[in-house]
C-alpha cells in the first residue's frame, strides 16, 4: 500500500527530531508517533526562619543577639512525572505536627503530594526547638492527670508564635523553590573527611564510677571530657563519608547544592547567640568556592545532617585549645566546602534522571515505665527541694519516668526512601547512630546511599540494641530516648526494604 505523503512527512520529522535531540543531549521519548523531549527542572529558595529575641534557645536561654540568621533552605527537582521537595532547617528539635503543619500548605497551595516532600532540622543547638506536647501521649485531651501537670509545668510550646511562624515560612520556601523550577542538570558526588568526627561515647578504665540516673552503673559515658586518664576507646564509629548533590543550569550556572555530613553540630558560638553554626557557614561557603554568582535568583547551598546521634566535634585524647567564638565553627565548615569542592571536580552532571519516593509508617514500641519504677520517680519528684524545678538528674529523669507513663504502648514512625537516578536518600525521623548509617550504605543496592536524620518529625535518640545493653546518656529513657530497644534494627531494615522496591521501580 503507497503511503499517504502527510504520514511519510510526520515519519521523517519525527527521526530528524530524535536525532537531533540526542545530538544535543537531550533525551527523547517517543508516543505513537510524536516525540517528547524529557526536560529535568529544579528550584530552590530559601525562608528566612530567625525567631525574636528573647525566644529561648535549646538549653532555655533567652536569645539576647543573632550572630547569623536561620533558614529554611529549600530544594525542588522535577523529571515531568515526579517532583520531590527538600527543606532542611536551621533548628535543633522540631516535632512533627510542624513538619506536616508545612507540608499541607505546600499541598494546599501547589498541589505537591504531602508525602514527596521531605523536611529536617539541621539540630544547631543555638536556635529554639519547636516543640509542642510530647509526640505519643495517651489521651493528651485529660487535662488533669499527673503527666498533664508536668507538661503544663514544663511549657513544652514555648513559643506557640514562633511554632505557627516556623511552619509557614519553611511552606513559603518550598512554594518559592517551586515557584523557581528551572530546566537544570544534576550531578552527585561523595568525598571523605574523618578529622573532624568523633564517637562521644566512651568505654572507660575498669573501676572507673558510672553512675546512671536510675540507680546503676553505665558501661559508656558520653562526653567522658577532654583528656580524661580513664579514657579506654569509643563506644561506637564514625561515618567520614561527604555525600552530595549539585544542580546547575543548562549553561552550567550553580543552582543549589545539597550535602550531608555526620556530625551533630559544632557548637562555640557566642553566649545567647542564635547561630545556625557550621551548616549555615558551609552553605555560603560552597557558594563561594563553586562561584555561584546568580543575577536573577541567588543560589542555595544547603547541609543536612547525617547520621550523628553519637557524634561530635571534640577529639577528647588530645583537648582542643581555647577558640574565639565561632573560630571552630569556621574551621570544620570551610574544610568541609574545601572536601565538597574537590570531589565536585570529579562529577558528570546529567541532563535528566528519573526520580521516585516511597514511604511507610511503622509502629515501634515505647519504652514505659514499670510500676516499681513509677513509685520510686514520684517518690524522688515529690521530695525535690526546689519544686516544681527539678534540678539532679534524678530528679529529672523521675519527671521523665512519669511523662512517659501518660505515652501509648506504641507510637507511628514516618520512614521515607528516595531516589534520585541510581542514587538513594533515606529519611529517619531520629538521632541516629552512626552504625545504623554505615549498616544502611553498606546494605543499600544503590551504588550510593546516605541518610538525612530528624527527618519529617523528632523521634528521639536511636541507639542499637548493643549500645542499649551499655547504658549512657543516649539511653537514658526520657522524651528524648524512649523508642523500643530493637527501633534501629526495625527501621534499618524496613527502609532496606523500601530500596529494594525503589530498585526494582527503577526499570518500568
Amino acid at each position: 500500500m503507497k503511503k499517504h505523503p502527510i504520514a511519510s512527512l510526520t515519519a521523517v520529522c519525527t527521526a530528524w527530531f530524535l536525532f537531533a535531540a540526542t545530538a544535543l543531549g537531550q533525551p527523547a521519548v517517543q508516543s505513537g508517533t510524536v516525540a517528547e523531549t524529557k526536560v529535568f527542572k529544579a528550584g530552590a529558595a530559601t525562608s528566612n526562619v530567625t525567631p525574636r529575641l528573647g525566644t529561648s534557645i535549646n538549653t532555655d536561654r533567652p536569645a539576647t543577639h543573632i550572630h547569623d540568621e536561620l533558614l529554611a533552605r529549600c530544594l525542588v527537582l522535577d523529571d515531568g512525572r515526579t517532583r520531590l521537595a527538600f527543606a532542611v532547617v536551621d533548628g535543633c528539635i522540631i516535632h512533627q505536627e510542624a513538619f506536616d503543619q508545612a507540608k499541607q500548605r505546600v499541598h494546599e497551595r501547589t498541589g505537591l503530594p504531602i508525602d514527596r516532600i521531605l523536611i529536617s532540622s539541621t539540630h544547631t543547638h543555638s536556635a529554639p526547638d519547636a516543640v509542642g506536647r510530647p509526640q505519643g501521649l495517651r489521651n493528651p485531651e485529660e487535662q488533669k492527670s499527673m503527666v498533664s501537670r508536668i507538661v503544663d509545668s514544663l511549657k513544652p510550646d514555648r513559643d506557640p508564635v514562633y511554632y505557627a511562624f516556623l511552619s509557614e515560612r519553611i511552606a513559603d520556601g518550598i512554594i518559592r523553590a517551586i515557584n523557581n523550577l528551572e530546566p537544570a542538570r544534576i550531578g552527585w558526588g561523595r568525598g571523605s573527611l574523618p578529622e573532624h568526627l568523633f564517637n562521644r561515647r566512651w568505654f572507660m578504665k575498669p573501676g572507673t564510677p558510672m553512675p546512671n540516673p536510675f540507680g546503676g552503673q553505665d558501661r559508656v559515658r558520653m562526653n567522658p571530657g577532654a583528656g580524661n586518664p580513664s579514657l579506654l576507646e569509643p563506644a561506637g564509629p564514625t561515618d567520614p563519608g561527604v555525600n552530595f548533590i549539585s544542580i546547575q543550569s543548562p549553561a552550567g550556572t550553580p543552582i543549589a547544592l545539597l550535602a550531608n555530613y555526620s556530625l551533630h553540630y559544632v557548637g562555640g558560638v557566642g553566649a545567647s547567640e542564635i547561630s545556625a553554626d557550621y551548616f549555615g557557614v558551609f552553605a555560603t561557603r560552597i557558594g563561594e568556592m563553586l562561584r555561584a554568582e546568580r543575577k536573577s535568583r541567588p543560589f542555595v547551598g544547603i547541609l543536612s545532617n547525617g547520621t550523628s546521634g553519637d557524634v561530635n566535634n571534640t577529639s577528647f585524647r588530645e583537648p582542643r585549645p581555647r577558640q574565639a567564638p565561632y573560630e571552630q565553627i569556621n574551621r570544620v565548615a570551610n574544610s568541609l566546602a574545601a572536601e565538597v569542592f574537590k570531589a565536585h571536580q570529579q562529577i558528570t552532571f546529567q541532563d535528566w534522571v528519573s526520580l521516585d519516593v516511597l514511604h511507610r509508617r511503622i509502629d515501634l514500641g515505647v519504652r514505659l515505665p514499670t510500676e516499681a519504677e513509677l513509685v520510686r520517680a514520684r517518690k524522688i519528684v515529690a521530695g525535690a527541694k526546689a519544686r516544681p524545678r527539678m534540678q539532679t538528674p534524678e530528679e529529672v529523669y523521675a519527671r521523665e519516668a512519669i511523662l512517659l507513663s501518660g505515652f501509648a504502648a506504641a507510637v507511628p514512625v514516618y520512614l521515607q526512601a528516595i531516589r534520585i537516578g541510581d542514587l538513594a536518600i533515606a529519611a529517619i525521623p531520629c538521632e541516629t547512630f552512626a552504625e545504623s548509617g554505615l549498616d544502611l550504605k553498606a546494605r543499600s543496592p544503590f551504588p550510593a546511599t546516605f541518610t538525612i536524620e530528624l527527618a519529617n518529625g523528632y523521634h528521639g535518640y536511636m541507639p542499637t540494641a548493643r549500645q542499649h545493653e551499655w547504658g549512657g546518656y543516649e539511653t537514658w529513657r526520657a522524651r528524648s530516648s524512649y523508642l523500643e530497644k530493637d527501633a534501629a534494627s526495625k527501621v534499618v531494615d524496613t527502609l532496606i526494604e523500601l530500596l529494594g522496591q525503589l530498585q526494582a521501580r527503577a526499570g518500568r
